[in-house]
């Protein structure tokens, strides 16, 4: 191992999953940062290593914050790339957060340190979490997009094979060097509004929670990201009616993802996030639209 991976322990797991969250580009809404965080408080996750970013980050472009301890004692901050354990008795499996910012350099490198550190300790599936800004209302329940490249768990897993051509964050290099190492990868995508970029969103971290324990098969509480959301979508809705044009644009997405619940029985979050898509790409037909939504698949 790199001297760059600072392990405090090597934890015994059974048929663990790696799930990883990052803030930066793939963190539209910071849904998957706050989703992220929320897994490790409600599975009691432990810290157990990190990596070093001294070489990962370029410290003028993400920068270390200093803090006040006891209010007298100054410390830094440096940015963070944080291996956790969950050990979840009541499921099939444990759990391993990989939680942080996206580095600025060396993603190969980055990218490597983990897949090493995954296969010393058995894991058995990667999951990355994103949240991309999209055309879809802040009144509905996010949609959430499952992908994967591999066929095999494509079937098991009930996803969708990955297409996407563009632009990548470090979650599609991570991806990868999963496959270079021989590791399942799936990645999970949430929708945002993007009228509402900049207002964290609790409705898309209670999205990709609920369809990651879906997906890993283990028992999750999101009552506390339902209380969040629900807040979430008071105050959002209050200042959308201030605003005439964008009151009657949400209105126009409401009805569309009304008709798609009505025209399918509970549709997944895979069919309306493409449903959705098919609509935004119709609608930019017709008039510019907003910029389309970006995240790699």
């Amino acid at each position: 191992m790199s001297d760059e991976l600072r392990l405090e322990r090597r934890p015994e797991l059974r048929h663990p999953a790696l799930v990883c969250a990052f803030r930066g580009w793939n963190d539209g809404g910071q849904g998957a940062s706050l989703a992220g965080h929320f897994l490790a408080r409600a599975w009691n996750a432990e810290k157990f290593g990190e990596i070093d970013p001294e070489l990962f980050f370029d410290f003028q472009a993400t920068r270390p914050h200093i803090s006040l301890v006891d209010g007298t004692r100054r410390r830094i901050d440096w940015p963070e790339s944080t291996f956790l354990e969950a050990q979840l008795h009541d499921g099939p499996r444990d759990v391993v957060l990989l939680l942080g910012t996206e580095p600025n350099l060396r993603w190969r490198s980055f990218s490597k340190l983990v897949t090493e550190l995954a296969l010393e300790l058995g894991v058995e599936l990667v999951v990355t979490l994103g949240s991309l800004l999209a055309d879809v209302p802040h009144t509905r329940p996010a949609p959430v997009t499952g992908n994967a490249t591999d066929p095999e768990l494509v079937e098991q897993l009930g996803l969708q094979a990955s297409r996407y051509e563009g632009p990548t964050g470090i979650v599609g290099v991570l991806h990868d060097a999963c496959r270079s190492a021989g590791i399942p990868s799936a990645s999970l995508w949430a929708a945002v509004p993007h009228y509402v970029s900049m207002t964290p969103s609790p409705r898309a971290a209670k999205a990709l929670s609920e369809r990651l324990a879906d997906l890993l098969g283990v028992e999750l509480d999101t009552g506390e990201l339902e209380a969040a959301s629900d807040a979430y979508m008071e105050q959002v809705s209050e200042a959308v009616a201030a605003d005439s044009e964008t009151a009657a644009y949400v209105d126009e997405l409401e009805h569309r993802v009304d008709e798609i619940i009505d025209e399918s029985d509970l549709p997944s979050g895979d069919t309306l996030a493409a449903e959705l898509t098919r609509f935004l790409r119709e609608r930019e037909q017709d008039d510019e639209g907003p910029d389309a939504a970006r995240g790699d698949h």
